[in-house]
């Protein structure tokens, strides 16, 4: 019974999980693949470096070469993050006839359609199922479980820095800066915040999501991102008040053959199943012509749901190896890119204003919409503590984002406007 050798790029938090899911899953894996695997070989920065794993010293390396062009592994999996060294490592090894496994969503957003034809060429696979959420089987269920059907609408909570600190404002109207340093102080947020927070990651995220349900090369740069930074309380209590939750959305829709794709932070009816997805947690909402709406929902981080979603690609990989058929899998986008312009998009929008109390504000707003065709679906007023100044805050109905957009820099013009406060999107269902 022939043993499977894997190559191991980085040993931090989900590179110990693959180690510790790979020994203490050996009985499982064998009886998956009918042999045993071995971690040979691990890429590391430091070897004297103190782990919370259970290692041998001697499998670790400084030099990427024992590791990418080592005659004797046959699977390679990276967990070391970075971008551009990476990519290089990997090609070096898929040159080398080595199978990749990687949990890499920034380089795969990058440079997936790169990595995955040098893979195709060189007969290898290469799975990336870990990602995207983590322990949550999206990608593995776009490509196989709903591989008949049409994907016409994907949205979802994709990043759990943001779900936490969300949730922690809205429950407990704690402050933005507050919720912040508490996420960094439990390790849900990096020193340096800005990719999780400015909607990034969850942009990677959706341009992997989107490629593979729409079959189209969607690239970093079609996404168009808005970050929570600047979520106030007061835009959370109006929610509230409103009946909505507020998360930040990575949406994909496809009508017809255009695609629109986007991070931003979107009110959601308190009835929908992705408001109560809370704290750390991520959850996709797939709509299939056929199938109609079904919902992934798991742990989106963390050192062994993030490692089981890297071996479980791990055992697709070593299958297809005793079935002889690596290299066939990846299917190339079928269709052209088309992305859909701004007067094609359609949603709600919620919109604060600061305005000037007296008689007749309210109608010049109202008529500014009316010129538009768009009505009000909710609106609230309330006077604020400074002198002569009140709150209005609205839902619009259905209206296009051309028209939302030209109907903000009319409303911006009024001179019985003091400040246009907030704006955001407003998902009322998944068809629509």
């Amino acid at each position: 019974m022939e043993t499977i050798s894997i190559g191991l790029l980085g040993l931090g938090t989900v590179g110990s999980g693959v180690v510790k899911v790979i020994k203490s899953h050996q009985d499982k894996l064998i009886h998956q693949v009918g042999c045993p695997v071995e971690v040979k070989k691990v890429l590391v920065k430091d070897i004297q470096k103190v782990r919370d794993v259970d290692i041998d010293s001697t499998i670790l390396t400084t030099n990427p070469n024992e590791v990418v062009a080592n005659s004797e592994i046959d699977i390679v999996i990276e967990v070391m993050g970075g971008v551009e060294e990476t990519k290089n490592h990997l090609l070096q090894a898929l040159e080398n006839k080595k199978h990749v496994v990687t949990a890499n969503k920034d380089l795969m957003a990058v440079y997936g359609a790169e990595l995955l034809a040098a893979a195709s060429s060189n007969r290898c696979d290469l799975f990336y199922e870990a990602s995207v959420a983590g322990g949550v089987p999206i990608l593995r269920s776009l490509v196989d479980g709903l591989a008949s059907d049409r994907i016409t609408k994907m949205m979802g909570i994709v990043n759990g820095t943001t779900n936490y600190i969300l949730t922690k404002m809205s429950k407990h109207g704690s402050a933005y800066e507050d919720v912040l340093l508490e996420a960094q102080k439990l390790g849900y947020a990096e020193a340096d915040p800005t990719s999780d927070v400015e909607g990034l990651d969850a942009a990677r995220k959706m341009a992997i999501l989107s490629t593979l349900g729409f079959s189209m090369n969607v690239d970093l740069d079609d996404v168009k991102v808005s970050g929570i930074s600047s979520v106030s309380e007061e835009d959370l209590q109006y929610s509230k008040q409103l009946g909505y939750t507020m998360k930040l959305i990575g949406i994909a829709h496809r009508h017809g053959e255009k695609v629109e794709v986007s991070v931003q932070p979107t009110l959601l009816p308190n009835a929908h199943p992705l408001a109560s997805v809370n704290d750390e947690y991520n959850a996709v909402y797939v709509y299939g012509e056929a199938v109609g709406e079904t919902m992934f929902y798991g742990p989106g981080a963390g050192s062994l749901p993030t490692a089981t979603a890297v071996v479980s690609d791990l055992v697709g990989v070593m299958k297809n190896m005793r079935l002889g058929v690596n290299g066939q899998s990846a299917v190339l986008p079928q269709f052209p890119k088309q992305l859909k312009k701004d007067d094609e998009i359609y949603s709600k929008f919620f919109l604060r204003l600061h305005v000037v109390d007296e008689v007749g504000v309210l109608a010049k707003i109202t008529s500014i919409f009316s010129e538009w065709g768009v009505s009000f679906e909710k609106i609230m007023q309330n006077p604020l503590k400074e002198d002569n100044l009140s709150e209005i805050a609205l839902v619009t109905h259905r209206a296009s984002l051309k028209d939302y957009q030209d109907i903000l820099v009319n409303i911006r013009d009024l001179q019985a406007v003091e400040a246009v406060k907030s704006s955001y999107r407003v998902e009322g269902g998944m068809g629509a």
